[in-house]
Order: structure tokens, then sequence, then C-alpha cells
């Protein structure tokens, strides 16, 4: 079960069509806050060690 072109593009379309033009940056920034926490998870870091507190 391969994820083809039409297939993708259609997923594309839903998704769109679900949360709008608008949205999707916002989706986008959150899901790679996401990612980038749990990267940081695995590699032992802290969210808290990359802020410096003034």
């Amino acid at each position: 079960m391969g994820l083809d072109g039409p297939v993708v593009f259609v997923i594309l379309i839903v998704v769109l069509l679900l949360f709008g033009g608008k949205k999707i940056p916002e989706l986008m920034k959150g899901l790679g806050k996401g990612v980038k926490e749990f990267k940081d998870a695995q590699d032992g870091k802290a969210a808290d060690d990359e802020k410096p507190k003034a």
C-alpha cells in the first residue's frame, strides 16, 4: 500500500477543505515543534536547556 501521486493529492485536498488555508501554516508550525521536541527527548535534551533564563 504505497502513497501514489493521486492519493497524496486527494489527501492534501481533504486537509485543505477541513482546515482552510489560514490554519495550515499554524498546524505545520505546531507539527514541527512537536517533532523537534520528540527528537530532543530522544537525544536526552530537556526543553529548558535551550532557553537561557534572564
